[in-house]
């Protein structure tokens, strides 16, 4: 068996397989490339169980044929080749043998058939998103969810779909994000909770992409199929919390202010506040709003204010610095609203310009006890 492709062409689809490889794996033979040929077309997958990731590239060949190749040292041999066409070799006794113009490698191979088969999805409902969305709302949303392994179903995103729109959602229970758009929607009503490990392969390589995508779905796991690459992965099983609820719906308290202006102010104050609360105190009073933090074991306070436009009752409301820099880092508005109601109430954060027609999106961060 043998063929012949580019060095930059094979090696830029095995990156971004590669992110599917776990450092450590249970099973040996993943932490190989499965190269499945079939004349001109090869078929690359990576997979950790959970998750499995192939890629079509076009190659020269008449050869058929499966064999599993280890991945770090063929991505470490590729990095270091200028573009060139390489010659594969499938040998009998078990070593696949790469020619590049000044030299020859060889390196062992495992038998393809080893290799675990990638699921396939029973009866699945699809929907098609274009790949600039599906990259947005992930990056929008991914940064919020939980890293808790007790509760699992708060460590992924929440794909809510329907008729009118797509909802997702994310929270560790101290932040939460929902970033809806209702410019797409799928053909029926269905939600389910995708892991972080494939959002985030998928964010890197839809985020310059116009391509589409469609995503099929049923109980137990989600196939994302775009231009020559196929993603498929197992869902978080369980039921979603009722994020709803806990998004307050009275806030009579608005604040307006430049988002850039504000997130510098939090970051400044909030290098002078308590390294195990994070807790900054906001005070606002007519146009004014008064950012503060103090680290009383090591008598450091920061103080600064800020004009802004503020309707409402004169309050003090005390919050995490770290989820609020987050949250004003993931917005690209130039003027943000946040709305509450009581200092114990959590805030809602809001973009007020820089959205696309028909995106929504709402943050929300829960207050921290000021201690007056």
């Amino acid at each position: 068996m043998k063929f012949i492709v580019s060095s930059t062409y094979l090696l830029k689809q095995l990156q971004v397989l590669g992110g599917v490889i776990n450092s450590s794996n249970t099973l040996p033979i993943l932490d190989n490339f499965l190269f499945d040929i079939d004349h001109s077309k090869l078929t690359v997958s990576a997979s950790d169980l959970e998750t499995t990731m192939s890629s079509v590239l076009d190659i020269e060949s008449d050869s058929e044929g499966s064999v599993a190749i280890p991945a770090r040292l063929l991505l470490d041999t590729l990095k270091t080749f200028p573009e060139q066409p390489l010659t594969f070799v499938i040998e009998d006794n078990n070593t696949v043998e790469i020619s590049s113009n000044h030299g020859k490698y060889a390196l062992a191979y495992a038998d393809g058939a080893e290799f675990p088969k990638a699921i396939t999805l029973e009866d699945p409902s699809s929907t098609t998103i274009s790949g600039d969305i599906l990259a947005t709302a992930i990056s929008k949303t991914i940064f919020a969810a939980g890293n808790d392994d007790l509760r699992p179903v708060m460590s992924g995103v929440f794909f809510q779909f329907s008729t009118d729109n797509l909802t997702f959602v994310a929270t560790d229970a101290h932040k939460l994000v929902k970033y809806t758009r209702e410019d797409v929607s799928a053909t029926q009503q269905a939600e389910f909770i995708m892991p972080k490990k494939p959002l985030t392969l998928l964010k890197g390589i839809l985020a310059a992409s116009d391509e589409n995508v469609t995503i099929e779905y049923n109980d137990s796991n989600a196939k994302f199929t775009f231009e020559n690459t196929v993603l498929v992965c197992r869902l978080i099983d369980g039921k979603y919390p009722n994020y709803e609820a806990v998004i307050p719906k009275e806030n009579p308290n608005k604040l307006s202010i430049d988002r850039s202006q504000f997130l510098s102010s939090v970051k400044r104050v909030s290098i002078f506040s308590n390294k195990t609360t994070h807790q900054i105190r906001l005070k606002i009073a007519g146009a004014e709003l008064n950012i503060s933090a103090e680290d009383i074991d090591y008598s450091n306070k920061a103080e600064e204010r800020l004009t802004c436009d503020y309707q409402g009752d004169d309050m003090q409301i005390g919050f995490n610095s770290r989820f609020l820099t987050e949250m004003l880092n993931n917005l690209n508005a130039d003027e943000v609203q946040l709305e509450m109601s009581m200092p114990n109430r959590a805030g809602i954060l809001t973009p007020v310009d820089g959205l696309d027609e028909g995106e929504h999106v709402t943050m929300l961060v829960m207050p921290v006890m000021l201690n007056s």
